[in-house]
Order: structure tokens, then sequence, then C-alpha cells
């Protein structure tokens, strides 16, 4: 189906939100009038840069409060909506969104706002233009979408159609199986957004939190399933109003906006992209770093072994079982310290999933290989890390570690660390809820719940997304530290162990330096838990933090931070799905303390 977007849903000036929604790839946009009120072209010069953007313009919006008042008001609204019409006919566009209305002056009559929308779409045809009434969900009289359709019914004008908004409907709480009841071309326009489940006022709601489709917690896929049974043929088109995107660049929320609407059309049979691909291992993080000996000292103390080259990169591979760290000190490594720039996933079907990703607007990483080079395809996660879809040592495959030429080296310790646990990628503050979505649709990882942790500085939020055994666990969140020295925005790698006693104590004794804890914290344990006294002692000597489920139980601690990146040894109990939530105030709280390494 055609895509969509009101301009209301981007950041910037008219000419600015054009382009975004043109490059993104949509097909129409919705013109907001204070946008065209803001803009010094005419309604000529936009329909013309519409046009030379490939854009229709698919609906003008909003016109409030004209049903239903005094009989000398609605004479004011007429002369008021016949200027309105004469200025969509110089933009090109043949709908207008009538909002139910608000004003004081209205009152509740059915017949007198059936009447009066009847007189508007009389006056609307005579220009070439439909009218869509849409039900706000705070109308003064009419607030939800079936009383505006029995309305639109009773006026029986042709030119007189229903817009319906998945927000106002699914805030209200309304059942939209009734949608099917309307015919489909009756329905003139389908507005979408999705929003997190608040309790609050529905205004302040609509107003400040919607999102894109996926992102919140409404069924929009369900109520287009609704809409598409009805007979609608006309575009999906997004109206979300948003207090982050209205702050953010409009070139990639028009991205992750298009994104929704595809795997939205996905849910509901509309299209068939590339099936999701999803991975079933970390093949490797990679660091990028200007000084390798601070990071290369703490992968020694943590029993890595620095085991191949890459053989025309300035890239080592450090490993310990199954856990693989690359350190790339080439041109890429960051200027402002030592970073998580790149994760390998294991994949059963790399190519596959890399046209899943694509399909889905990821973009592909340029990457400068030499002819004897393993493929290796690599898009980028909104937050700019690359994800590389890998087969490590599969003989089906090629394996990314065939570019890789053994080095000499003392054997990584045998019964430490076996694999890599999790990622914690901390992503800017405007993308959180487009990286849960990428990390759901692109990889088809499950989303957990969104956490919200005490910061010093603020607040900091994350989810978690992980394939079905948890061999693939990441967890995004977004903080308030705008610098890694306060701690809020580094990023870290977690390293799973089965003793994470003897894991850190061997740590430490080569010469790494452990996170210390509060001893209040342990005090507070001790309380809340039942310990032998050695157990609680040890944990307190070795700054190890507990949490316990009804699975099961998760001990960790923490490297101090090199640059933007610390490591977190971690032992769980099979049943426990968690990271230690409860703990990361403290967490935060000591890293706050403790400056990193440069």
């Amino acid at each position: 189906m055609r895509t969509s977007i009101a301009t209301v849903s981007l950041s910037g000036a008219l000419t600015e939100k054009l382009t975004a929604a043109a490059r993104a790839g949509f097909d129409g946009v919705e013109i907001f009038e204070n946008d065209l009120l803001a803009s010094p072209l005419s309604p000529e010069e936009i329909r013309a840069r519409c046009a030379d953007l490939g854009l229709s313009i698919d609906l003008y919006q909003p016109m409030r409060d004209i049903e239903a008042v005094p009989s000398d008001e609605f004479g004011r609204n007429l002369r008021r909506a016949e200027h309105k019409f004469r200025l969509m006919r110089r933009l090109g566009v043949d709908t207008v969104l009538v909002c139910s209305s608000v004003s004081p002056l209205a009152v509740d009559d059915d017949a007198l706002a059936a009447f009066h929308l009847r007189r508007l779409a009389e006056l609307a045809q005579d220009f070439g233009i439909r009218v869509a009434y849409e039900a706000l969900a705070w109308g003064r009289h009419v607030s939800t979408y079936d009383h505006a359709w029995r309305i639109v019914e009773a006026a029986d004008h042709p030119a007189l159609g229903t817009c319906l908004d998945s927000f106002h409907i699914l805030a209200r709480g309304s059942d939209p199986k009734g949608i099917e009841d309307i015919p489909g071309e009756k329905i003139f326009f389908l507005q979408l957004a999705d929003a997190p489940l608040m309790a609050m006022d529905v205004l302040q709601w609509s107003r400040h939190y919607r999102c894109f489709p996926g992102q919140g917690g409404f069924d929009v896929a369900g109520l287009v399933g609704h809409v598409m049974r009805a007979g609608y043929r006309g575009p999906l088109s997004l109206e979300v109003f948003n207090d982050v995107f209205r702050q953010a660049e409009a070139g990639p929320t028009a991205v992750d906006a298009l994104r929704s609407l595809l795997v939205l059309q996905e849910s509901v049979g509309l299209t068939e992209p590339p099936a999701p691909v999803v991975p079933t291992g970390i093949a490797f993080a990679e660091l990028v770093t200007p000084d390798v000996e601070p990071v290369s000292e703490v992968l020694e103390a943590l029993g890595f072994a620095r085991t191949a080259r890459h053989r025309s990169k300035p890239v080592d591979l450090w490993q310990q079982g199954e856990a693989r760290v690359l350190l790339n000190t080439g041109p890429a490594a960051r200027r402002d310290g030592t970073g998580l720039a790149a994760v390998g996933l294991e994949s059963p079907d790399p190519a596959g999933a890399a046209r899943r990703a694509e399909s889905l607007l990821a973009p592909v990483l340029p990457r400068r290989r030499a002819p004897e080079d393993a493929p290796l395809d690599a898009v980028a996660a909104p937050d700019g890390t690359g994800l590389f879809f890998c087969a490590t040592d599969r003989p089906e495959l090629p394996s990314w570690t065939s570019d890789f030429e053994p080095v000499a080296h003392k054997s990584p310790t045998s019964d430490g660390i076996y694999r890599i646990d999790h990622l914690a990628l901390t992503q800017p503050w405007h993308q959180f809820d487009e990286a849960a979505l990428f990390h759901r649709s692109v990889l088809g990882l499950g989303a957990q719940e969104s956490v919200d942790v005490a910061d010093p500085y603020g607040l900091l939020r994350s989810r978690a997304v992980t394939n079905a055994d948890g061999s693939v666990r990441i967890a995004l969140g977004v903080g308030p530290a705008p610098t890694a020295d306060q701690g809020g925005r580094a990023q870290h790698i977690a390293l799973a162990t089965d003793d994470l006693v003897t894991a850190a104590r061997r740590f430490r004794d080569a010469g790494g330096c452990l996170l210390p804890i509060s001893a209040n914290y342990y005090d507070d344990l001790a309380a809340k838990y039942e310990f032998t006294d050695d157990e609680l002692e040890t944990y307190r000597e070795l700054g190890i933090l507990y949490d316990r489920d009804a699975d099961g139980a998760f001990r960790h601690c923490y490297t101090e931070t090199i640059g933007r990146v610390f490591f977190e040894l971690v032992q769980r109990d099979a049943g426990y799905r968690g990271y230690g939530a409860q703990n990361a105030p403290v967490r935060l709280a000591a890293q706050h303390i403790r400056r990193p390494v440069h």
C-alpha cells in the first residue's frame, strides 16, 4: 500500500520535512496547517516541490470546530472553509481532515452536526474536495469513531466520509472490530500512531507521547487488519506528535517512520519482505582504540589470549572459550577513547539476514575487503554500531576467522570465561525507541519490558532484546550523563563464567582493577538475603553484586572503565533471565566516582 506521513511528525522547516520524507521513501505527505503557515513558499511552490520530490499531498489538516454550533458561528465557519478549499486547490490536495469539535459553543446534537457536515461537504464538492470527519478522543461531544461514523452516515453525502486514527480509537479503549461495519469507500483516510501505555490525560498523552507503530503498547496491527477487512484502500499514514521527534534530525526519524510501516504491513500480510533470520549467538565484540595497551592489559588479566591477527588490517583477535574480542587500532579508532564499534552475530543464514536488514532500510556498511578476505555482510544499527552477520568455523559457509592468521600466544584460561553473556549498547537519547524496533524487526529478537533505573544525575532507561534461548542478549539503554567520565554513557561487554569468585580473584591477582562497591550495599544485601559470613565477605572484598528472582540467582562485578567501555563478569543460574537491574543504581554511582582510564 501507499505510505504517507504528516509533516507534524518530523522536525524542521516544511522543505526539510518534505525532503526527509522523500529520501526515506514515502509516497506522500499530509500537510499540517501550521507548517504551511510558517513556510515562505506559496501553495503553488509547495505543490511543485512535492511533485519534484515524487510526493503526493494526500491530506490537508486540520480544520477545527466546524459542526453543531450556533447558526451565525456556522456561517463564519463556512466562509473559513471556503477560503481553505481555495487554498487546497492551489496545493493540489483533495481531502481535508475535519476534527470533531472541542468548542465551548458546540452543542450535543447529532442531527445538527450531521446537517452542518452535509452543508460543508456540499461546499467542498464544488471545489472537488472530500471531507474526512475524525473523532478526537477529547472531542466535546463526539469522541469515538463509531459516534463519528453515525453522524457521517446520517449526513449521507458522497463528499463526506470518516477518518480513522489509531491513537484516538485505542487510547479511548474502543473496540476496533466495529470498523468492519463501515463501508470501505466511506473511510476516506487512515492515520496511524502507537503510544506507550500510560495513565494520564488523553490530550497530553496524544500531544507529547505518540510514537511509531511497534514502538508502543497499542495493537496497531490489529486495528489495521479491521480497516483492511472493511475495504479501505487508501494510504497508511503516520501522524505522530512526539517531543523527541520534534527535536531529532528529520532524516533518520523519517527512515525510522517508514521502517515502522514496512514492519506493520508485514504483520498484517500486506507485504512479504525477506523473513527474519534470528541470530544464534555472539561471534565477537569489536573494540576500537587509539591506545592498545590499557585494553590488552585488561584482556590479559581477564584470562584472554591474543590468538590471531588480521592478515591485512590492524585488528587482533583475543579469545577465551567462545568469548572473542576484536581489538582494532586502525583509522576507525575513536578520538574520544576506546569504544565498542561492532558486533558479530552468529547467523544460520548470513546472506538472508543481510537481505532482511536491507529490506527494512538498515544502511549497508561499506567494507574495505581484500580479494582473499571472507565475504562479511554488515549493516549499521541506529546508534552506528556495526552489525556483522557471521558464520564461525562452519564448513558449509565462509568463516570470518579465515581472515586471521594465528600468532604465538599463551593458552587462554581454560576454566574461566566461556562466552559473551550480553552486550550493553547505550543509545543516543532520541533513538531509544527506534533502536528497540530495529533490533526486533531487523534481527527478529524479542523485546523485554523497558526498565527505568535511577542514575545519580538523572534517569536511565533500559530495554533488553534477546533470542529465545538467551544466547544473544543486548541491553539497549539511554542515560543522562553527557560524558563517559560520569559513567552514564559507557557501553559494556558482559562475560559469562561458572565461577565468578575465582574469575574475579584471578583478574585482581593479575593486576586488574575491579569496581569498588559501597559497604552500605552489602549491609543492605545482608538484610535482604541469607548468606554465610564468608560468602558475604567475599562479595564485599571483590565488589560482587547479587540479585535473585523466582528462577535463580545472578552474581556480577565490573572492571573499571577504559575510554567508553568496561567489562562485566557474570554468573547466572540457568533460569535467571534478568541483568541485575536493581543493582544498576549502585554500579552507576560507583562509576561516577571512578574516572575511566583513557
